[in-house]
């Protein structure tokens, strides 16, 4: 499942998040109305995305009276699979070398940068 995650075209990924903040399995017309807020995409394109993103295996279709469609993962475990993939990819698998990166071309602000010292606290069990 992890290697198709990596496959996921931005478009997909935005059908996905329409499912995501739903919570709930979505009919195509509820996923087309809140896709026709965000984008300017036709029914056809959404109905694409779809066919595509179930043939891949990440997302189902079930048939009611009209299909309905469900994520097969969740958002957390995407978010975790392509953060380490990019840590694999630009830092060879070293959390602290993004984390040096992003302290070191001031990309943390000195709340983002507190809030970091106390999720490290949390993990530190000698204190």
């Amino acid at each position: 499942m992890m290697k198709i995650l990596s496959k996921i075209t931005d478009s997909e990924l935005e059908v996905i998040r329409v499912l995501w903040e739903a919570g709930c399995e979505l009919p195509i017309s509820d996923i087309r109305r809140s896709l026709e807020q965000s984008s300017d995409w036709d029914s056809s394109t959404i109905k694409t995305l779809l066919r595509r993103l179930c043939e891949k295996g990440v997302v189902e279709a079930s048939k009611k009276e009209v299909f309905y469609y469900k994520p097969l993962f969740s958002e957390k475990d995407y978010n975790e699979y392509t953060t380490q993939n990019l840590i694999d990819r630009l830092y060879a698998g070293s959390a602290k070398s993004l984390v040096a990166s992003l302290l070191g071309g001031n990309k943390l602000n000195d709340a983002d940068i507190e809030e970091l010292r106390s999720l490290f606290k949390v993990g530190n069990k000698d204190e």
